[in-house]
């Protein structure tokens, strides 16, 4: 099946990413680096992609996914492969920024191969399929990582993780035929960003896509201060916050079949109902059993709602832009990435977690109101 060929090239990309990330992390603390250069490194993973995704969009648009793929996984590859060539803390602020500008790149285009894919009927149990590959990365990256670093330290860890790309470009290479690509339209001027975000269609899509980002976000930042500070041991966070992570692969599984049944903003409401209220509950709950049962049903109404966003997104894109709108997204989601722990972190010192906790909920129950409108 052609659609499994796409979800590989992607899933292999990504393992280099997710991997590279947490490597980077442990390689840069066992080269001696301060927690501030630590978190210096992982922002830079963010900072070109926030700055540069539009424009990586509107390049997709006009040459089409294959040169943008191949180059992006060439250059995860060598980014990945730089810390074993030279294992420094000043080589990692060179790898960071390559890797993390790679990925973009490679997501935006994969984005454009499974918007292009199918039939526009189709296209929301396509983004479901890509977004349960981007689960099960998402959650082998760390383990291949891990006993990576296990077997071959730090650095061969790195190198490893560089041949994944380097599989994924073998076999695009092999592939004779061109990727799905959007029709090509030719562009006239036009006035950019701000004349996409002025389409409502788009613009709606684009603050629900927001809102998720932003919940999505702060859990992975939000759950291991709130464990720490109620006590639970790091094991114990790990197992609390690997119940979202299966959540999120069970909901994409079942999403490819109710896509075809419920209404695209209805599902979005519906997850925006589910992920607020779970967040309005958690500074309630210390129990352990019940901590993971909220993680669970927070994975459940986050993860339905990401492939339903991207169907929506490529949906309200005009001819020829969908690259370009993806770009939005993206530099929207490095955003969140790079400032909304910093904001949350500085609330939550003045006021505690509670605050925050009712904070997101709000802005969730908010952003459900909005969605069951479009309905």
């Amino acid at each position: 099946m052609e659609i499994a060929y796409f979800i590989l090239l992607n899933a292999l990309g990504h393992l280099c990413f997710v991997g590279s990330r947490m490597t980077t992390t442990l390689f840069a603390l066992q080269l001696g680096a301060s927690a501030f250069t630590v978190g210096a490194l992982v922002a830079l993973f963010a900072v070109l992609p926030m700055l540069l995704s539009v424009t990586a969009g509107r390049l997709i648009d006009r040459l089409g996914p294959r040169r943008p793929v191949m180059l992006g996984l060439a250059v995860l590859a060598c980014g990945a492969a730089l810390p074993f060539l030279f294992p420094s803390v000043e080589i990692l602020y060179v790898s960071s920024p390559l890797i993390g500008t790679a990925f973009m790149l490679l997501h935006i285009a994969m984005n454009s191969v499974f918007g292009a894919y199918g039939t526009p009927e189709q296209r929301a149990v396509t983004f479901s399929w890509l977004s349960l590959g981007f689960s099960i990365s998402n959650s082998l990256g760390p383990l291949i990582a891990g006993y990576a670093i296990e077997t071959f330290g730090h650095a061969g860890a790195m190198l490893a993780l560089a041949m994944l790309p380097v599989i994924a470009l073998v076999l695009l290479a092999r592939r004779k035929r061109p990727l799905p690509r959007p029709a090509h339209v030719a562009r006239g001027r036009h006035g950019g960003v701000a004349e996409l975000l002025r389409m409502p269609a788009l613009r709606h899509t684009l603050i629900a896509s927001g809102l998720l980002n932003m919940g999505w976000d702060i859990y992975s930042f939000l759950m291991p201060l709130y464990g720490s500070r109620i006590g639970l041991a790091p094991g114990t966070i790990g197992v609390v916050m690997s119940c979202f992570a299966v959540a999120t692969f069970v909901v994409r599984a079942v999403l490819t079949q109710l896509v075809r049944h419920v209404h695209q903003w209805l599902l979005i409401a519906s997850a925006m109902t589910v992920a607020g209220t779970a967040y309005f509950l958690f500074p309630l709950v210390q129990s352990v059993p019940l901590l993971m049962a909220l993680s669970f049903v927070l994975g459940l109404g986050l993860g339905a709602s990401q492939p339903v966003i991207m169907a929506l997104l490529y949906e309200a894109s005009p001819p020829g832009r969908q690259g370009e709108a993806v770009g939005i997204r993206t530099t929207m989601l490095n955003c969140s990435q790079t400032f909304i722990p910093l904001a949350s972190g500085a609330i939550s010192s003045a006021l505690g977690m509670t605050p925050v906790f009712t904070l997101i909920a709000a802005l969730l129950l908010a952003g459900a109101w909005f969605a069951r409108r479009r309905v």
